[in-house]
């Protein structure tokens, strides 16, 4: 069936063409009119580039969904797609590690797997992914020869079907888990291969991409002014590629209506609000997958011991095409080895040798209920459908934070995660020199070591949700990607299996910077209103420095060498806001300075979580003078750089776009900030570009009477391509400390002064 199309342009400035405006098509098929449209989806388009889809059904909300967002990321979705296929060496060469991308997804998302993804899903979601398919490839045909410069006429922009959508949906999954360890499964092979050929030379970064978190803050009926629930989504996500949000505003009426952001690359509102609740999440603590050592049969390193028998690892066959030096395309064979807990790894502390591999079983890789857990969680009506409908078990790798107009707080830890509790620990845990304390591996010989399987949990392995902490209350919760442990210091969650996180252990500096402001917030008595929760972040304190900058200052006494970057921090105002002057200087003093010994006078006390560990231990000669070498170090690098130490934040601190500097306030969590911007220092130029951080934020609120008040910011702005009107307008806004009022109900949506109306129909 051909496309029906019909549109309407409102507000000002919008007679012409759009990038947001579909093409006139033919309108006179009077045999497709007949029959009636397959998709029918309005697209409202309010400032900043903000898209409000409505549709009858989930095919035809899914249709819109994905036009709307391919309207400002269809090249990143286009590149996902060739991604997770494993075509990137095609059209990108093998280099920058292409081809181990390709060998991984091509070996690890096969036609199986997708089969089995699928054979899971509702006939809700089938219906809202066949209609994704259909708008995406809409937006293509309507936009041919018209993408933006980024992919415009490339080959590798192509339309798209079902299967890729579920690859994508996989492949989001399993990000921060298998997805981690592309070149270590890709390069994985026997000890009788050539050493060439093997992947033992990887040195694996087994931490989180650092910056990969969020801050989230929900307030109860007990402190909140109107007696309604208010939170703070503060999501630390890449500035980059398809790990951006995007807003969008979904609505089926009379049955769903909810809005907030999508990453690119999903399908989904992950991150939002509706009438009655909102929800954020951060990144939790719990382990997505364990490690299992093989014992290696003798006689064939292709088999391994489990129990009185030996398995056979499975050798899959993978053939990708790259693109050569030449400018050739050939193909290249690959083989990458399975045995039942999952892929064999390797890499330079876990080599595949004659006697012994290892294995890697992840916890989201068998998950398929996302969809549907997000189904209900966009419908939810209070904290309590919140915490059932994660309870289904989709939430892949994080906490999730909420708050209703009821007044209820909620903290959840309820996500992929291995059911391993201390007993099986004990007994099978197998030690490797070398590896991270939290890294967990397993006797793969023993069926006693397999992961717990319980009835109650919905994925093969996975701990059921009833064994994950979680809390309800009427004052706060709060997390900073610390464990769920001190997720309110008056009621600390305890008891939990250590697969999950840590318990009664020291918390970072930025939990302590949001707890300490909670505390503030809470000491004079006054009720907490949404703009305290909205400066709570946009203060741009660095308790840090608060805590522990007075003591550095007394190693400044009569230090000529270092007087230059002493004077600069003693009058630095401790915030990092685009007009301070110092905190750059802090940064890199810090960096150097938090790994000495010893170097608390007040060390961790589980009695006094939020203010411990306290002060620099000065009366230690080896931490004065590390505390010296750190200033000079800081005071070296600044200059090296050609960076002022008295330098405006703003002025070295961010964002270009399209031949203008945008400052960017924020700074490292782990240089004490709340506010967080993770950056590198580039001589001559300063910190920039921005690589992860502030993203998406949300305060959500209601008034007295239940009113809704959703005040948020993007702030990279809608769109990653420079062509875009939505390049940068929320960017600018960022910079100057603003806000937007989202427009949820009809009257607000139809009051924007930039409507722009699109109705779809094919």
């Amino acid at each position: 069936m051909r496309a029906i199309i019909a549109f309407v342009l409102l507000g000002l400035g919008l007679i012409g063409c759009s990038s947001e405006t579909p093409p006139s098509g033919n309108t006179s098929e009077a045999s497709a009119a007949a029959e009636g449209p397959t998709y029918k989806t309005s697209i409202r388009w309010t400032s900043y580039g903000i898209p409000h889809v409505k549709a009858d059904d989930w095919a035809s909300l899914g249709y819109g969904f994905a036009y709307a967002t391919a309207t400002h990321a269809v090249c990143v979705i286009a590149k996902d797609v060739v991604m997770v296929n494993g075509e990137l060496s095609q059209h990108f060469g093998p280099q920058e590690g292409n081809l181990d991308s390709d060998v991984f997804h091509k070996a690890v998302l096969d036609d199986t797997k997708i089969a089995e993804f699928d054979a899971a899903q509702s006939e809700r979601s089938h219906l809202f992914s066949r209609g994704y398919v259909a708008g995406y490839n809409r937006y293509l045909a309507d936009h041919s020869g018209a993408l933006p410069a980024s992919c415009n006429n490339a080959a590798w922009v192509r339309s798209i079907n079902e299967m890729d959508v579920t690859r994508l949906s996989i492949g989001v999954g399993i990000r921060y888990g298998l997805g981690r360890f592309q070149q270590e499964i890709a390069g994985a092979a026997p000890a009788t291969l050539p050493e060439l050929d093997k992947a033992a030379a990887i040195n694996t970064a087994w931490e989180l991409p650092t910056g990969i978190g969020s801050n989230a803050v929900a307030v109860g009926s007990a402190l909140s002014a109107s007696g309604r629930g208010i939170l703070l989504g503060n999501p630390h996500y890449p500035w980059h590629g398809s790990s951006r949000f995007h807003l969008i505003h979904t609505t089926i009426p009379g049955e769903l209506d909810v809005m907030g952001t999508s990453l690119l690359t999903t399908s989904r509102v992950a991150i939002g609000f509706n009438q009655d609740i909102a929800w954020t999440h951060t990144v939790s603590t719990a382990m997505r997958f364990t490690l299992y050592e093989l014992e290696l049969n003798p006689d064939n390193p292709l088999e391994y011991r489990y129990e009185d028998t030996f398995r056979p690892i499975e050798a899959r066959q993978v053939s990708v095409k790259l693109t050569n030096e030449d400018g050739d395309e050939v193909e290249e064979e690959r083989t990458v080895y399975f045995t039942h807990y999952g892929p064999v790894i390797e890499n330079a502390r876990l080599p595949w040798n004659d006697k012994t591999a290892y294995a890697l079983r992840d916890a989201v890789i068998d998950n398929y209920v996302t969809a549907d857990t997000y189904d209900a969680l966009n419908k939810a009506t209070s904290t309590a459908d919140v915490e059932a409908a994660i309870s289904k078990q989709g939430v892949y790798w994080t906490n999730t934070i909420a708050a209703d107009r009821h007044g209820n707080a909620l903290y959840a830890d309820i996500s992929g995660t291995p059911n391993v509790d201390q007993a099986l620990l004990e007994d099978c845990r197998v030690t490797v020199a070398d590896l991270p304390g939290r890294l967990v591996v397993l006797d793969g010989a023993r069926a006693a070591c397999e992961w717990r399987e319980d009835p109650r949990s919905k994925v093969p392995g996975a701990l059921p949700a009833e064994e994950m902490p979680r809390m309800t209350r009427q004052d706060y919760v709060t997390n900073s990607n610390d464990s769920y442990w001190l997720s309110n210091p008056a009621a600390p969650l305890e008891g939990y299996s250590p697969i999950i996180g840590s318990e009664r252990t020291a918390r970072s500096l930025r939990t302590r910077a949001g707890l300490h402001l909670m505390s503030e917030m809470m000491a004079d008595g006054k009720k907490i209103a949404p703009a305290d929760v909205q400066y709570m972040l946009y203060n741009h304190r660095n308790y840090g420095a608060e805590l522990l900058l007075d003591d550095v200052l007394q190693v400044c006494e009569d230090a000529d060498e270092i007087a230059a970057t002493c004077d600069v921090l003693s009058k630095w105002d401790r915030t990092m806001n685009v007009e301070s002057r110092g905190g750059h200087v802090w940064r890199e003093f810090w960096d150097k300075a938090r790994n000495l010994d010893n170097l608390y006078a007040v060390p961790f006390d589980v009695n006094d979580p939020v203010n411990t560990p306290a002060g620099i231990n000065l009366a230690d000669d080896a931490v004065k003078q590390g505390v010296y070498d750190a200033l000079l170090h800081a005071q070296t690098t600044l200059s090296d750089a050609n960076i002022a130490l008295d330098a405006s934040l703003g002025d070295i601190q961010y964002a270009p776009r399209n031949g203008k500097n945008i400052p960017v306030p924020g700074g490292e969590g782990w240089a004490g900030m709340f506010s967080m911007i993770v950056t590198q220092l580039q001589p001559e130029k300063g910190y920039t570009p921005i690589i992860h951080g502030n993203s998406y934020i949300q305060v959500i609120s209601w008034d007295e009477s239940g009113k809704l008040q959703p005040a948020a910011m993007l702030t990279y702005s809608q769109s990653p391509e420079p062509d875009s009107p939505h390049y940068s307008d929320l960017t600018e806004i960022y910079a100057d400390g603003g806000w937007i009022n989202l427009p949820f109900s009809d009257a607000e949506i139809e009051a924007d002064p930039n409507l722009r109306r699109v109705e779809l129909t094919e």
